[in-house]
């Protein structure tokens, strides 16, 4: 009888359950219905919303053109009416005059149809963006364009270059500075109809809010601007935000709202009638069957033994934060096994095949975990279908080279680069193209979808490519004279190669630490840390060597020291080879991140070349090479990308020996240190970080867009926040491989570093008071 009791509890408390869930359902759906109209009614007005704030960015640019256009006809006027063999004769004094008939303006200049005093000029005196400004106009389609620049006290003015004579061939140019009052106004008069209004000089390598206006919590638009005719100006507008997250269709919010309003309607009429409840309910149990019977044990266990299966296969957990923003990195045995590696290996290849890519290069590193893990990366991409050339223990460069010289077009190098040695990862290439960013997110999702090939049987061979990359370089690089160099690989697999390279081009080498061991015995293998050059310094003072060069785990990066032990920036060093390349390929594109010095924009200016700064990322500077066509580029970390008799990927071992080139063949022979003297530095920073949490850094880099001021500084925020003044400027990114805020400053002199510094200190905490500044 208490066995009868207990399952009749049992069957009521079924009973219960089932009763209760259709008002537990409803009342969910109810609540989902009224969300979804909920979030219909937002989509509708947030739409409304954009076409106003449209309209108002639409109206401003057009009233700022025309004001625009109405002060050029004003002074070209003036122009056509003076005496232009006058205004030719004496530029000086033509000037004067000009400005007597122009009162409204600020500043005139006249200068000769052929720009020749412009094109000779200095351009810290004269200014960049006034030399800009001429020379652009010479090659100008039509109106030239207006722009502003800084007055006194953080005044903006306008600035114009109009011709004298004919447009198309005129006989001379006049340059003029008039006031910025009448723009403002015109700005300010448009209502920016419950957003926020910018008025933004430059393009996406980085541009300056002038003005702004409107809710400062509105959300800029991404890549959408009006232009206004005639000018480099431009008025972005920040949309006002709505707490929507589901898709912004208001017909299927509002379908999704209804019938999950039907629906919950529909149970509740269920649970309420009484005559459709009783026939779900479960009859009553009669003792028959609620007695227990017990079978027998052979009974029982024979069909069991009969019907067993295989066990089910491991799934293997896959840690997103390994993907990162340039490669796929973690912590051997906890995020990064070989499983994952196998994986990854899958999802390249299903990505190659996709592509119609049917081959790949693999090589690793000097790390103890390297070969078990490039192992099952290849038999991940033989599952998938994909032949593998592995290469064995290499440096990255040395992969990038060997996906050239097999013309494979993909490889990936195997390596933790210069982290600890209980890291390691992958960077890819597939089709020439070094994966970051979405690519990089693209093969997690693949992975996490379980959409990967895997009924491929790819081939696998083993060759050496490393003779073929060494006699690559040193047949084509050559000291015109014997430099002895102290080389300092950090244990890691550079030691294997550089020495063999900087001594196939004529230098006496003295390594150290360059036998590899994954452990990193003696210090960590990357250069851009002034601490672990301090074995380097001495030993190049210890043996009288003429340099010092160091590389990082991989051998991508570069670090150098003197004869004298100054540690030489990579910004510096990367103007020695923007003059070598720009000798012979003038005009050619040179890349630098945000990072660099300030000085390093006039110093390609100054040889020929022309200058883009670009965001962090050896992906990402690889991706702008390619799009312009640029024949060097170089990272403040010490990531240098020849073009130009070379194959445009990071290489430092390459860089090295192209580095040892110019300095021994100097025509005055001057010592290394003579010639580094003749880049310009100030005083700087290293890089300094500010720790936070994962993500966070992120947040934060968005709010101090949105929230900072830095008076008459020029910004740029294709990377973070840089503000650049004349005598320095001052970075604060968010690191894409850690999660910290990254910050350096670069000045002329001390009391210009501590002023800007002090700047970004109240800044940064006027966002966040809690901030523990390295600075």
């Amino acid at each position: 009888m208490a066995t009868i009791s207990t399952r009749g509890r049992s069957f009521a408390g079924t009973i219960e359950w089932q009763r209760l869930l259709p008002l537990a359902l409803g009342t969910l759906l109810l609540l989902i219905g009224l969300f979804c109209l909920w979030q219909t009614w937002l989509i509708a007005g947030e739409s409304s919303a954009i076409e106003r704030v449209h309209a108002a960015q639409k109206q401003v640019a057009e009233l700022l053109a025309a004001e625009i256009a109405s002060e050029r006809g004003r002074v070209q006027a003036v122009i056509d009416a003076a005496d232009t063999a006058g205004l030719t004769a004496d530029p000086a004094e033509a000037g004067a005059i000009l400005r007597q008939q122009i009162p409204q303006a600020l500043a005139l200049n006249v200068y000769s149809g052929g720009l020749d005093e412009v094109i000779h000029a200095n351009y810290r005196v004269f200014g960049y963006g006034k030399a800009a400004q001429l020379m652009a106009a010479q090659t100008a389609d039509g109106v030239t364009l207006a722009q502003t620049v800084a007055g006194g006290q953080g005044e903006r003015h306008l600035t114009l270059v109009l011709p004298v004579g004919q447009p198309r061939h005129p006989q001379a140019w006049v340059w003029v500075e008039l006031p910025f009052g009448s723009l403002q106004q015109r700005f300010e008069s448009i209502p920016p109809a419950g957003g926020r209004l910018e008025l933004r000089q430059g393009d996406d390598r980085g541009d300056l809010r002038l003005l702004w206006s409107g809710d400062p919590s509105a959300e800029r638009e991404p890549n959408r601007s009006e232009p206004i005719a005639g000018s480099t100006l431009s008025v972005v507008a920040a949309l006002p935000g709505a707490y929507i997250v589901l898709p912004k269709v208001w017909p299927l919010t509002a379908l999704l709202g209804l019938l999950a309003l039907g629906g919950g309607s529909y149970l509740f009429w269920l649970r309420s009638h009484p005559r459709r409840q009783r026939g779900m309910q479960v009859e009553e149990p009669v003792l028959s069957d609620m007695i227990e019977s017990t079978p027998e044990p052979a009974k029982l266990d024979a069909p069991r033994a009969a019907k067993s299966e295989p066990a089910a296969p491991v799934k293997v957990t896959v840690d997103p934060t390994i993907f990162r923003a340039y490669d796929v990195r973690g912590v051997v045995g906890t995020s990064l096994t070989k499983d994952v590696a196998r994986l990854l290996g899958q999802a390249i290849g299903t990505v190659m095949r996709e592509k119609s890519l049917a081959e790949i290069v693999v090589g690793r590193d000097g790390r103890l975990s390297g070969p078990e893990l490039a192992g099952a990366l290849s038999d991940g991409l033989r599952m998938a279908g994909i032949d593998v050339i592995d290469i064995g223990a290499v440096p990255t460069p040395v992969v990038y080279y060997a996906a050239y010289r097999f013309n494979t077009g993909s490889g990936v190098a195997v390596t933790g680069s210069h982290n600890p040695p209980d890291y390691n990862g992958f960077k890819i290439v597939v089709g020439g193209e070094t994966l970051s960013e979405g690519a990089i997110q693209d093969l997690y999702r693949r992975i996490a979808a379980n959409a990967l090939a895997r009924d491929g049987k790819g081939n696998l061979r083993h060759v050496d490519v490393l003779p073929d990359y060494i006699e690559r370089i040193t047949s084509d690089v050559q000291a015109e004279r014997r430099l002895k160099i102290v080389v300092d690989s950090g244990n890691g697999i550079a030691g294997a190669v550089a020495p063999q390279v900087l001594e196939g081009i004529g230098c006496d080498v003295i390594p150290l630490y360059c036998d590899v061991d994954g452990t990193f015995p003696n210090h960590h293998p990357d250069p851009s840390d002034p601490h672990n050059l301090e074995d380097l310094i001495f030993a190049v003072k210890e043996t009288g060597a003429d340099l010092g060069v160091a590389f990082d785990g991989d051998g991508d990066r570069l670090g150098v020291v003197t004869k004298g032990g100054e540690i030489i920036f990579p910004d510096r060093t990367l103007m020695l080879f923007a003059r070598d390349v720009l000798s012979r390929q003038p005009g050619a594109t040179v890349i630098y991140d945000v990072k660099c010095t300030g000085h390093l924009k006039g110093e390609i200016l100054d040889a020929g070349g022309s200058p883009l700064m670009w965001r962090t990322g050896h992906s990402l500077i690889k991706a702008k090479m390619r799009e312009t066509g640029a024949e060097l580029a170089g990272e403040m970390s010490g990531h240098f990308f020849f073009k130009e008799r070379w194959y445009g990927f990071d290489d430092g071992i390459y860089a090295g020996a192209r580095l040892l080139e110019i300095l021994s063949g100097d025509p005055e022979e001057r010592t290394p240190e003579e010639i580094f003297a003749t880049c310009p530095k100030g005083v700087s920073t290293p890089e300094l970080k500010v720790e936070m949490t994962e993500g966070e850094h992120y947040r934060f880099i968005e709010k101090f867009r949105q929230r900072a001021t830095f008076g008459d500084a020029t910004l740029t925020t294709i990377d973070g926040v840089r503000a650049d003044w004349q005598d320095g400027w001052g970075l604060v990114r968010p690191s894409n491989t850690t999660p910290i805020l990254v910050l350096r400053f670069d000045a002329d002199n001390a009391a210009a570093l501590a002023r800007i510094q002090n700047v970004f200190r109240q800044q940064l905490l006027a966002v966040d008071p809690s901030l523990k500044l390295p600075f």
